[in-house]
C-alpha cells in the first residue's frame, strides 16, 4: 500500500495500528521525509500480508484515521528464483527469452540486470523470476532452461530457495 497522511506526530501509528487490528502482517515500511520544510503531508509504503477478506476493514479503519489510499496492489506472484544466464543474450534475442516466460500467464521476468563486455563476448544477465505457485515457477524454469538450450545459453539456478 502506499499512503499518504498529515505530517504531524502520531500519524504513522495511526496507519499501522488498523493493519494489526484487522489481523495483518506488516513486512516494511518505506517512510522517507521530504525534505520540503512546508510540506504538510507524508507519504509511506507498506508492504504487507493479511488474511483474506480484511482488505475492505482495514480501507475503513484508515480513512477514520484520516490516512489517506494512494495505492493498493495484490501481489499474486509469491514464488521467487533468480537464475543467471550467460551467453550471447543480445544476439539470441533477448526480449524473447524473456517473453517465453511472461507469456506463460503465471509467471514474469521482475528484474534483469545485465553485463554486456563487448560486442562480440558473450554477456551475462541476472534475472528474477516471479510465480504464482511452486508447480508454476518449475513450469517457468522449465521453459527457460529450454529457451537456454536452444540459444546456446548456460543457465545457472537457482541462486535462492523459492517462496
Amino acid at each position: 500500500m502506499k499512503l499518504e497522511m498529515k505530517d504531524s506526530p502520531g500519524q504513522l501509528v495511526a496507519a499501522i495500528k488498523p493493519i494489526s487490528d484487522v489481523g495483518g502482517n506488516i513486512i516494511a515500511v518505506i517512510h522517507q521525509r521530504d525534505p520540503d520544510p512546508d510540506g504538510d503531508t507524508l507519504n509511506v509504503q507498506i508492504v504487507l500480508e493479511l488474511p483474506k477478506g480484511r482488505l475492505d476493514a482495514l480501507i475503513s479503519l484508515l480513512k477514520e484515521q484520516g490516512v489517506h489510499i494512494q495505492r493498493i496492489n495484490e501481489e499474486r506472484l509469491l514464488y521467487q528464483r533468480t537464475v543467471i544466464l550467460i551467453g550471447h543474450l543480445m544476439h539470441t534475442g533477448f526480449s524473447d527469452t524473456v517473453d517465453q516466460i511472461d507469456a506463460t500467464g503465471f509467471a514474469e521476468v521482475t528484474e534483469v540486470a545485465m553485463s554486456m563486455p563487448g560486442v562480440n563476448e558473450r554477456s551475462s544477465s541476472r534475472m528474477t523470476i516471479r510465480a504464482v505457485s511452486r508447480d508454476d515457477m518449475e513450469a517457468a524454469l522449465s521453459i527457460l532452461r529450454r529457451v537456454a538450450q536452444a540459444k546456446s545459453l548456460l543457465m545457472i539456478e537457482p541462486l535462492e530457495d523459492a517462496a
